[in-house]
């Protein structure tokens, strides 16, 4: 295994910081602990668990590509999906009386077009909404322009979701990104040129996207888990600072590494690769019990946590009415996503 230290990388580099306090405890607001994903408003409303998570992939799914087709950056889209999850913890895909639910694929396009303008990676409103109409029918050569219905639906319910998006979302936009606190960390152990590392890694990262993964972990943890999967894969050790292990080095608790991990084994075991072999990163899985995981760092203590009694959740009684008057929002429908009158 090829080992790395920050001294022979980078002699002179200053040992990263810990995150601000003020930046960790705002997104802890949205991290929430397994049992509490399972009392989401769809589910308490009467949707089945599964259901609700397939319905959250899809939207994220959309949201990658109606971005793909656009050209959008994948940290826009890691945001978007961060926005769209956050939504789904705070309001219901079920409608009942008083409260008119949005169809996923109406949250998925809004919280991608409010992306486009938190990340400053803006595309104009007509190139947006062709290409969610063409995702959404599963046409991509689809003819959409202002003198189609289709057109006018999409973007007219995308203006109107935009206030009730950002009032379930508290107007809290700051999200902290995964991608660049994961290329800070392999430059400071001096790897970001390692490609088979960095593409592990980043592919790691990428496919966190689809799941909830968002709503369990600080962004950091998620960088650093993605370091670790890669560093596995590429078979580089990467090595203690001063007598502290790497993960404390990057203010980060082994603990939540791994649980991380094996959360996307699971995902990879159950998806195998198209010629029918095992994810090449099944390997992830290691034990989170009965093994020395080490101190919490000094500088995330009482900060950090994925247990319940650590994990500060949102308030879900808190749910913003959509309208139901409003007449271009629609139950949840035909899977194409048809925004019906």
């Amino acid at each position: 295994m090829v080992s790395t230290t920050p001294s022979s990388a980078a002699p002179h580099r200053e040992a990263p910081r810990p995150p601000p306090p003020a930046v960790v405890e705002a997104e802890l607001q949205w991290i929430f602990t397994q049992d509490e994903l399972l009392q989401a408003p769809s589910i308490v409303d009467g949707m089945p668990p599964e259901e609700e998570r397939t319905l959250r992939r899809k939207g994220v799914s959309f949201i990658l590509q109606v971005g793909m087709m656009l050209k959008l950056p994948q940290t826009t889209l890691s945001t978007a999906a961060v926005f769209f999850n956050r939504y789904l913890m705070r309001s219901s895909l079920k409608s009942r009386v008083g409260y008119k639910a949005l169809h996923h694929y109406q949250i998925a396009a809004t919280a991608l077009f409010l992306a486009t303008k938190v990340e400053e990676n803006c595309r104009k409103m007509k190139e947006l909404v062709v290409a969610c109409v063409r995702v959404a029918l599963k046409d991509p050569n689809k003819l959409v322009d202002e003198q189609t219905k289709d057109f006018w639906k999409w973007r007219d319910t995308i203006l109107y979701s935009e206030d009730v998006l950002l009032e379930a979302l508290c107007f809290d936009l700051n999200v902290e990104s995964p991608y660049k606190i994961m290329y800070d960390m392999m430059k400071y152990y001096g790897v970001e040129h390692n490609k088979k590392l960095r593409n592990s890694a980043w592919a790691f990262l990428s496919d966190t996207t689809s799941t909830q993964m968002c709503l369990l972990f600080l962004s950091r943890t998620i960088a650093a888990a993605s370091l670790y999967a890669g560093a596995r894969m590429a078979e580089v050790e990467l090595q203690d600072d001063s007598g502290k292990p790497w993960w404390e080095t990057q203010h980060v608790k082994i603990r939540d590494i791994r649980m991380a991990c094996n959360l996307m084994a699971d995902l990879y075991e159950k998806s195998p690769d198209k010629d029918g072999e095992p994810s090449m990163y099944a390997g992830l899985r290691s034990p989170e019990e009965g093994i020395d995981f080490g101190d919490t760092p000094v500088s995330m203590e009482g900060v950090q946590g994925t247990n319940p009694e650590q994990a500060q959740p949102q308030n879900q009684d808190q749910r913003p009415v959509n309208g139901a008057e409003a007449g271009d929002t629609t139950e949840r429908g035909s899977e194409e996503g048809e925004l019906d009158g």
